[in-house]
């Protein structure tokens, strides 16, 4: 009998640099092959296929793949029935949840989804736009947008856009003036309901999440180490906003500690010259992989 497999679906397109490295910085080095859809992955227990983020939960909820990375807005779209197991917050500009917006020209007169009655609507998440206008008992003629999607207002195609975007920055870019916001859509680990219900993959989803999550977790920490005389002790660890509780322990010479502690990169430049003044020496920061 052979060893049991995990078909594991990594999306193709924008998420899949940023997939590829989140596998590896979480363990598993996955090895493209050019115009392969099916890469390696240095673990026995799974097989890889690539594909596109808009197919995947089809994908997923047909059996083909066991398991797989999209979005959130590309479930909705496809109206999939997978197990939505985890959110996992990262792309391929910034590590925060990306917005569908529904935008018109800077000159338009439209100023709310309700001014766009019988207007025209470019986007590529047909589904979704047509049921958020139907809601709103907006009737308005929603046509798939192959790409370039911004111009199709400046060119005069479409009357308004419902785009993705994270930063607002290209929506700006082509003159266009944002109304409303449709869908807020970030990354997601699905799964099969059938390989769900399997104890041996759900076992292996739950540790392969577990890791994918703490090599999130950690990319905004870091860990201090630093050598503090016992006198300054209490000085130096008020000044601590540590994950957990910091780790003490006494040096070879009982009158200094060894201090380690986890924090916040963010607050680690003005972090360091406090713990100085307070009495600590030979500060080290160093990078973590995963936090678990």
């Amino acid at each position: 009998m052979s060893a049991p497999k995990l078909k594991l679906g990594i999306p193709k397109g924008s998420l899949q640099e940023a997939t590829i490295k989140l596998f590896e910085k979480s363990g598993w080095k996955i090895k493209e092959h050019h115009r392969n859809y099916f890469p390696e992955i240095d673990d026995d227990e799974i097989t890889c296929s690539m594909c596109r983020a808009q197919e995947m939960s089809r994908y997923v909820e047909s059996g083909l793949m066991d398991c797989g990375l999209t979005g959130k807005d590309w479930i909705l779209e496809n109206q999939s029935d997978v197990v939505v197991v985890t959110d996992l917050i990262y792309s391929k500009v910034s590590s925060r949840p990306a917005r569908w917006v529904l935008a018109v020209a800077g000159d338009a007169p439209y100023r709310r989804p309700e001014d766009l009655q019988g207007k025209r609507i470019a986007t590529e998440l047909v589904g979704y736009t047509k049921r958020y206008f139907e809601q709103a008992g907006v009737k308005v003629d929603v046509e798939f947008s192959w790409g370039a999607t911004e111009a199709k207002v400046v060119e005069g195609l479409a009357d308004a856009i419902v785009e993705v975007t994270e930063t607002g920055t290209t929506i700006k870019a082509h003159g266009l003036r944002i109304i409303a916001e449709v869908l807020v859509t970030n990354t997601q680990f699905i799964a099969n309901k059938e390989a769900w219900a399997d104890p041996w993959k759900r076992r292996k989803i739950e540790n392969i999440i577990m890791m994918l999550q703490g090599a999130l977790r950690a990319e905004k920490l870091v860990g201090l180490k630093m050598n503090v005389p016992a006198s300054a002790k209490d000085a130096v660890l008020s000044q601590l906003p540590s994950l957990n509780s910091p780790t003490v322990s006494h040096l070879l010479d009982s009158d200094w500690l060894s201090v380690e502690i986890v924090v916040s990169e963010a607050v680690v430049r003005d972090l360091i010259p406090r713990l100085k003044d307070a009495g600590a020496e030979g500060i080290i920061e160093y990078s973590l992989n995963k936090v678990v």
